[in-house]
């Protein structure tokens, strides 16, 4: 059955990447009726916040949109901070719906930075541990069960961050509404692409969990 849900779980992150993909690249191709710029949408949705200490700049690569809570910037790829379209609408609000919660103390999102470091730590060292502790089992079973706490702590960062996900949409979708920045179809389109944006952390959390279960199996069969 452990096998048969990571199974089901790698499938299912394969096929929701891939219509998000393909939706995002759709989205690619509208342009907005507005003619503003992701950059631009940011920056505006940001004074319309009252949040002027954050920092709207371009990075390197495809799908490196971020905001950074320390350096206090909403990081836009390279296309997301040039084009004119509806991705770049939905992706640069969303990110500014990162640096609201952070102004506003999200709960989710506190809770999620103070687990950032923890999780840094244990991903290092989470996979080693783990094959460490299936050669150890029989005889040193707590070096298995340490795994499985680093893994716990990995699965837990990755369900905090669903919230924090769909409410960073939920604001990027209604500031974009009562904008008018989006309207009609680009609004349907931008929740569209949203929507299966945070699908993908749906997944991963799945696929988080999947993983706990197994490791958990592993461990109750060596104590047997």
């Amino acid at each position: 059955m452990v096998y048969l849900i990571g199974i089901l779980a790698f499938g299912l992150s394969w096929l929701v990447k891939f219509r998000f993909n393909s939706v995002m690249k759709q989205l690619s191709r509208v342009a907005t009726q507005s003619g503003m710029s992701g950059q631009e949408i940011a920056e505006a949705m940001l004074r319309d916040h009252k949040i002027h200490d954050v920092q709207v700049i371009s990075v390197r690569g495809q799908l490196t949109d971020h905001y950074n809570p320390a350096k206090r910037t909403v990081n836009l790829s390279e296309a997301v901070y040039a084009q004119r379209n509806v991705t770049a609408a939905a992706v640069a609000a969303h990110e500014v719906g990162h640096a609201i919660q952070h102004a506003t103390q999200y709960s989710f999102l506190q809770m999620r930075s103070r687990l950032v470091p923890v999780v840094s730590l244990t991903s290092r060292f989470s996979g080693i541990v783990l094959m460490a502790g299936i050669v150890t089992i029989q005889t040193f079973p707590q070096v298995m069960l340490v795994g499985i706490i680093m893994l716990a702590a990995a699965t837990l960062f990755s369900v905090i961050t669903l919230p924090v996900e769909f409410d960073a949409s939920r604001r990027a979708l209604a500031w974009l509404e009562q904008t008018g920045i989006s309207r009609g179809e680009e609004q349907e389109l931008a929740t569209k692409g949203l929507r299966w944006a945070a699908m993908t952390y749906v997944v991963a959390a799945l696929g988080s969990l999947a993983t706990l279960l197994y490791y958990l199996n592993i461990y109750q069969r060596g104590r047997r």
